[in-house]
């Protein structure tokens, strides 16, 4: 308990820096028309996920040197990116090498394997960096998604898997916790930025492999399920209405509900953690019958999201 508090001194005084050096130089985040919020807010403050990584790797006896190295690349690339944009092709070069450090720290060597894994860690990672666009979105959500790995880990009060080492559940939900008390608010303190979206989702990535690749059970994807089903279609209709997809928008499910619907976002942003919620759970709940039971509540999940979007897309078309 004093090794964590510790850590969450270090993690609220790393951030309050943060905030002086993004102030000195400027690192803030303009709005535009694509933007689903109307101040300039300091961007990047979500680079505190990675020294929540750093601080378990420090005070946990260096864990997993090659996600650490991985996290650190991806990490400083997109922070510079987040400054200075850069080069997609190089972004996509550093972010392919970085999850294959991942996926070697995983243990995932045969190239069946390799390459339905490297799909997948990239998918969540961009899907991340898709759906970081309101206040509080990308804390709560990952809470969620951490809560439910941890039960899985967990002996004590959960299944007892045992995956992972388990102070890495702890560190980095202190890293979402203290992000949070400066992003979930009606008028944000910092975004996340790059830097944060994809360094989480590197981290969540990491667990996620590790849960499969030791059980076998791909399931357990279901703890992203909300996420991707709103990222996967937003892209379809993309496609389907010829837009092109490198181009910054604001038609992804939760966006129309905060910007067009004039829900608040940080209702929006709960409804998201709530509804993530409920799918973990009923994983639980219907642990005999997973396959089932993935299957449906995707199913749910993709009809809701058609179903909004069919009631108020025209809404985003006429802004």
């Amino acid at each position: 308990m004093i090794t964590l508090l510790i850590i969450l001194a270090l993690l609220v005084m790393t951030i309050l820096v943060y905030f002086r050096i993004a102030d000195h130089y400027n690192i803030i985040d303009k709005p535009n028309h694509r933007s689903s919020h109307t101040n300039i807010t300091i961007r990047g403050g979500g680079i505190i996920f990675y020294f929540g990584l750093l601080f378990f790797w420090i005070f946990y006896g260096f864990h997993y040197p090659w996600l650490l190295m991985g996290a650190s690349f991806i990490a400083a690339i997109s922070f510079v990116d987040d400054i200075h944009p850069l080069s997609p092709k190089l972004r996509l070069l550093v972010q392919f090498l970085t999850i294959g450090l991942l996926l070697y720290q995983c243990g995932v060597w045969q190239w069946y394997w390799f390459i339905p894994a490297l799909v997948l860690v990239a998918g969540v990672i961009n899907i991340y960096n898709f759906m970081d666009g309101i206040n509080g979105i990308t804390s709560c959500y990952s809470l969620v998604v951490l809560a439910g790995l941890w039960y899985v880990d967990n002996a004590k009060y959960g299944q007892g898997i045992d995956f992972v080492d388990n102070h890495i559940f702890y560190t980095m939900a202190l890293s979402l916790i203290v992000f949070c008390f400066f992003n979930f608010r009606k008028r944000a303190k910092c975004f996340a930025g790059d830097v944060g979206s994809v360094t989480i989702a590197y981290v969540l990535s990491f667990l996620l492999v590790n849960l499969i690749v030791t059980t076998g059970n791909f399931a357990y994807i279901i703890f992203l399920a909300v996420y991707g089903v709103d990222a996967i279609i937003t892209i379809v209709h993309r496609v389907i209405r010829k837009e092109k997809l490198t181009e910054a928008h604001r038609s992804h499910t939760y966006q129309i509900m905060a910007n067009e619907l004039k829900i608040p976002h940080l209702v929006v942003s709960t409804i998201y953690a709530l509804l993530q919620i409920l799918v973990t759970v009923g994983l639980f709940v219907f642990a005999q019958y997973q396959c089932i039971y993935f299957v449906v509540a995707i199913v749910l999940l993709v009809g809701i999201n058609l179903w909004l979007r069919h009631k108020y897309f025209y809404l985003h078309k006429a802004s």
